[in-house]
């Protein structure tokens, strides 16, 4: 819902090598794609201490589900949503945010936190796939949206059609009448068997870019019909958008959130003159249920050893880039992308 986590290992002394991030959003799920995985020698890692990891030592227990997208209820440990050291202010106090992939992973900790800081918050999911994350995610809301918030809302849907985006849009409106926030996030990826161009099939690139980026073009296209002077867009990116060379065969998945961080680059540009805002956040590492449900279990056991803080990041300590980005202590940001990422080096 969310997505996005991202995740690269280098295959050294029998370890394995994969890319990812962001999460699924749509239907299909892609374990029948996932097979056994080769680390080109050209990977760049962070350290070298990623590489040095015992093999008796575990950051994450034996896990996987065995379809996309995964289930946030059923990690262990369950990635954190909250901070119990966050102050709230009101900084988004009579807003009316939506937030696409908002069931689970970095889209529930964005929902959590813009009900803290006042927001009145809707969110989209996948039916029948993510109903009891969703359901989860509605009740957190309920309980720590701020006082004079509407009741939250939660809408199955495919963002892949331009159709769906604007059904989700007009029952947003028929609601509360407005949109004032709207985060941009669903996101999917395969892994790369073969690391050439004819392991891209052309429904696996449709699907990629549909999901990718089609669902944010198509959801902004609806939504700035009721977006006003002052409303905000919020894009998800990824690391890998600005430093490919962590992975130099994931050319789809890269091409994809490298087109997410220029359509916030011209976007911001073409809305200036409306006075809405457009950013985007480009996370590195973060515990989501991608992992779960996408990773073998040797790398979820050294998941978030090869940035330079050598630890995972938690959804809680995305979500705030996302806070800053919908509220006015973010007045003179238009076009630009936070980078959450642990401590990786990028550029641009």
């Amino acid at each position: 819902m969310m997505h996005l986590a991202f995740s690269i290992f280098r295959r050294i002394s029998g370890k394995s090598c994969l890319l990812s991030r962001s999460r699924e959003v749509g239907s299909i799920g892609v374990g029948s794609m996932i097979g056994e995985r080769h680390c080109p020698s050209t990977i760049h890692t962070f350290k070298a201490k990623a590489t040095q990891t015992g093999e008796g030592e575990r950051r994450f227990p034996p896990q996987h589900q065995e379809s996309q997208p995964g289930k946030e209820y059923l990690m262990k440990p369950l990635p954190q949503f909250s901070n119990p050291n966050y102050k709230a202010s009101s900084k988004l106090h009579g807003k009316v945010a939506l937030v696409t992939g908002g069931d689970s992973g970095i889209g529930r900790s964005v929902c959590y936190h813009f009900a803290m800081e006042g927001a009145t918050v809707a969110f989209t999911y996948v039916k029948s796939v993510e109903d009891i994350d969703a359901h989860d995610t509605l009740k957190i809301i309920n309980e720590s949206k701020g006082e004079g918030s509407s009741d939250p809302i939660a809408i199955p849907t495919d963002l892949k059609y331009s159709k769906n985006c604007k059904n989700v849009v007009d029952e947003v409106i028929a609601k509360y009448g407005r949109i004032d926030v709207l985060v941009n996030q669903p996101a999917v990826q395969y892994y790369v068997d073969s690391y050439t161009l004819e392991e891209i099939t052309e429904e696996r690139l449709e699907y990629i870019f549909r999901t990718n980026i089609f669902s944010h073009f198509f959801m902004t296209r609806h939504a700035l019909k009721y977006m006003k002077e002052g409303s905000v867009i919020i894009n998800t990116a990824s690391v890998i958008a600005y430093n490919p060379s962590l992975a130099p065969s994931w050319i789809d998945y890269i091409a994809t959130k490298g087109a997410v961080v220029s359509f916030t680059r011209s976007l911001g540009l073409h809305l200036v003159s409306k006075k809405i805002r457009v950013n985007g956040v480009a996370p590195g590492p973060i515990w989501t249920p991608l992992e779960a449900s996408a990773l073998k279990d040797e790398d979820i056991a050294t998941f978030g050893s090869f940035v330079p803080m050598d630890r995972v990041g938690q959804p809680y300590e995305v979500a705030p880039s996302y806070v800053f980005l919908a509220s006015e202590d973010s007045s003179y940001f238009t076009g630009q992308v936070l980078h959450p990422n642990g401590g990786a080096m990028v550029n641009g």
